[in-house]
């Protein structure tokens, strides 16, 4: 996916989780932060930021600029990390419908209620075959493994319970990672954050839950799905 018009920026802080304080060409503004996740380790006073711009159509818009990708220095070198937390279904949405992730399908309809939960994805294939897919981003590495949820997340423990029951009566049932950032060498639970997610992260797979990995090349105006990744469940997990 392919954003409009991005310019660059400097992280200045955040006074709540929608809203940051930003420098842009010398001049500070209040950007919007697409994404809610505490972001804490990318988010950092003076981080170089990459921003859509607005200003030619503001619309309903509160804010002219929302906060697209972070610099993440590693070393002598720097990761360029999408936060877009819509991104990762987009391009989901677009690689289901090029046939690169799940392909044959006949079907495809995003935002579908399974039992008390609303799944991203709901499909179908030739012969009957019917399934469901729950996106999840991921943005927290250290030392090149990526690691989700970064904070407690209820919401992503009752999506997978879903797609176990989805997987018990017959649908297929898909987790998908979308690693928002390109060097990332393995994924896990993040179980020091929520060991309840990490838990029946772990339960999912035992149950026939298809879990896949994907990280993505991250420039500051496009973000495109790369390749899968390994992943590990902890042994204490297993």
């Amino acid at each position: 996916m392919k954003y409009k018009k991005i310019i660059k920026g400097t992280f200045l802080e955040r006074p709540n989780r929608f809203i940051a304080k930003v420098s842009i060409e010398n001049k500070i503004h209040i950007a919007h932060v697409k994404n809610t996740g505490r972001c804490k380790e990318l988010l950092v006073s003076g981080a170089t930021i990459y921003l859509e711009d607005f200003r030619d159509d503001m619309r309903n818009r509160k804010t002219e600029f929302s906060i697209v990708s972070v610099e993440k220095t590693i070393g002598d070198t720097f990761e360029l990390i999408n936060i877009d937390s819509q991104a990762p279904n987009k391009i989901v949405e677009e690689s289901l419908l090029e046939g690169k992730i799940l392909s044959g399908l006949t079907k495809v309809v995003r935002e579908q209620t399974f039992g008390n939960s609303r799944l991203d994805f709901y499909y179908e294939k030739a012969g009957g075959i019917k399934g469901y897919i729950e996106v999840k981003g991921v943005t927290l590495e250290e030392n090149g493994v990526v690691m989700f949820p970064d904070a407690k997340t209820e919401r992503g423990v009752k999506h997978v319970r879903e797609l176990i029951k989805a997987k018990e009566i017959g649908f297929e049932s898909n987790l998908i990672f979308i690693v928002q950032m390109k060097n990332s060498k393995l994924f896990m639970p993040n179980y020091e954050a929520h060991m309840e997610f990490a838990t029946i992260l772990s339960n999912a797979i035992k149950k026939g839950v298809s879990v896949t990995v994907y990280n993505c090349s991250v420039t500051p105006n496009s973000i495109t799905l790369l390749n899968s990744i390994d992943f590990v469940i902890p042994a204490n997990l297993d």
